[in-house]
């Protein structure tokens, strides 16, 4: 089942003309990827990330803990097929006006996470539960409010579902903290 997720991964990333660029040379970028080149960075969690917009230009307008953050995304499945027989989207609010999903960040001393509290996106069987994929968190670190981002997520940093299952997704993710 790996073996799929890493062919699927590496199918999309050929299929879709992605330009994968390292760590180094994403933080010697001001962490930032071009787009019209379409560059991904590869971090260290196995996420890959296009960073689209940063947000607005207040450096200071960063999530911090406890923070609600509003999300509207596109998920798009990477297997040809998964058991439910899902093939590509599988889900998107992006375009839906009046359903937005919302998460709390939280960060301890150790870790950090977040943890839904409205949308659909938590009562649905891909996400499994009221946790934010591992991998939805990871951009928050170089983005601000109001960013944009894709992403390439493995089935370790996904859902309960998707790690479950195996499979990695492709987000669309539009963030806003509120």
């Amino acid at each position: 089942m790996l073996d799929d997720e890493d062919d699927a991964i590496a199918d999309f990333i050929r299929d879709s003309s992605i330009t994968v660029i390292s760590q180094s040379e994403f933080y010697q970028n001001d962490s930032t990827t071009d787009v019209s080149k379409n560059e991904f960075v590869q971090l260290a969690s196995g996420v890959y990330m296009q960073i689209v917009d940063k947000g607005v230009e207040d450096k200071a307008d960063t999530v911090k803990n406890n923070d609600i953050v509003l999300v509207r995304f596109s998920e798009y499945c990477l297997l040809e097929e998964d058991d439910r027989g899902w093939k590509g989207i599988t889900y998107s609010n992006l375009n839906i006006p009046y359903t937005v999903d919302e998460f709390r960040y939280v960060v301890t001393s150790s870790s950090i996470a977040g943890i839904f509290t409205g949308g659909y996106y938590m009562q649905s069987t891909t996400s499994g539960g009221s946790a934010v994929p591992a991998g939805w968190l990871v951009p928050l670190e170089y983005v601000r409010d109001r960013a944009h981002v894709k992403l390439i997520v493995p089935s370790k940093m996904g859902t309960t579902y998707a790690l479950s299952s195996v499979i990695p997704f492709y987000y669309d993710i539009k963030y806003q903290i509120y």
